[in-house]
């Protein structure tokens, strides 16, 4: 099967500016845009809705909400190539009809405010996992940017989030706060885009240590397309730059962990992967550096079937 399985992209939100289209899933412009989908290509999407930081907590949940209606109207809108998916079972169904499957995420738990109640408001809207922090701090804990760990409430929301079924998004998160959820579950996690800090010493990347521990539970790492985050020269990155820090995480025994999430709409991509129509040519390069088995296994098995483990039932 040719497939992609994307971890994670700002579209949703990245262009609700006066003068673009409203219909982000659908822009031209956008990185990720289901008229640039690649003819013949199964593909699973995880659209994240992205909170900013420093939004006023007013605010937070009516931007949810106007998010989660977007996200609404294209998915009926666009009914004809696309759906939205709550279960793996969903974006099969949806594969089988030639469409692509649409999962609803959010970036920055900042969403919660201090509310608990919150978390059962976004499992109901259908998301089915969140990145607890971006740069800042928020309620939770403390993003890649600043040095304290997960708050008080941070780990009852941790655990409100997992009881709802929610995957918990450890990308942004600082790594004092990554050990601390540590001790807060022993269940599987996703970086849904972060590379090797090996491979390229951002904060923003994976240590060694904290990649073994995401395979130990049978997590997920996406690899992330920012050319900052695969190489630390200032170049624009490239396939290779991609395929090495693929190298590396499958070195440190990822090969049923390692996934893509590629952060179109997010950041300036290199022009080699600056819309979806060209991860088609990066899935042959990596076929051609790894073997079609592990290549698919990072294209979309791997996440394909964590997704079937974790949210197959809602």
């Amino acid at each position: 099967m040719s497939a992609v399985f994307d971890l994670h992209c700002d579209t949703l939100t990245a262009f609700m500016t006066p003068g673009r289209c409203l219909d982000t899933l659908n822009d031209p412009q956008s990185a990720f845009a289901l008229c640039r989908l690649p003819q013949g290509q199964s593909w699973a999407q995880c659209c994240a809705i992205f909170v900013p930081d420093g939004l006023p907590e007013g605010d937070v949940f009516p931007f949810f909400h106007t998010h989660v209606e977007s996200f609404r109207r294209q998915g009926a809108r666009f009914a004809d190539r696309a759906r939205i998916c709550r279960t793996a079972g969903e974006a099969e169904a949806a594969w089988e009809r030639d469409k692509a499957a649409l999962f609803l995420t959010v970036e920055n738990g900042a969403v919660l405010g201090r509310d608990l109640g919150r978390a059962e408001e976004l499992a109901r809207a259908g998301v089915v996992m969140v990145t607890l922090t971006w740069n800042g701090e928020n309620a939770i804990g403390s993003g890649s940017q600043t040095d304290h760990g997960l708050t008080a409430f941070g780990r009852e929301a941790v655990r409100e989030l997992i009881r709802w079924g929610i995957v918990l998004d450890v990308s942004h998160l600082n790594d004092r706060g990554f050990w601390d959820l540590m001790e807060e579950t022993d269940g599987p996690v996703a970086a849904s885009h972060s590379n090797a800090r090996a491979m390229c010493p951002h904060q923003r990347n994976l240590t060694d240590r904290q990649a073994r521990e995401i395979a130990r539970r049978g997590g997920l790492v996406g690899l992330n397309y920012y050319s900052p985050f695969l190489r630390s020269d200032g170049r624009a990155a490239e396939f290779e730059d991609v395929y090495r820090h693929a190298a590396h995480f499958l070195e440190l025994g990822l090969e049923h962990c390692l996934a893509l999430g590629s952060d179109f709409d997010g950041a300036d991509l290199p022009a080699c992967l600056d819309g979806c129509e060209k991860v088609p040519e990066l899935g042959r390069y990596l076929e051609e550096k790894l073997g079609r088995d592990t290549a698919e296994k990072v294209l979309w098995k791997n996440a394909w079937d964590f997704f079937a483990r974790k949210i197959q039932n809602g």
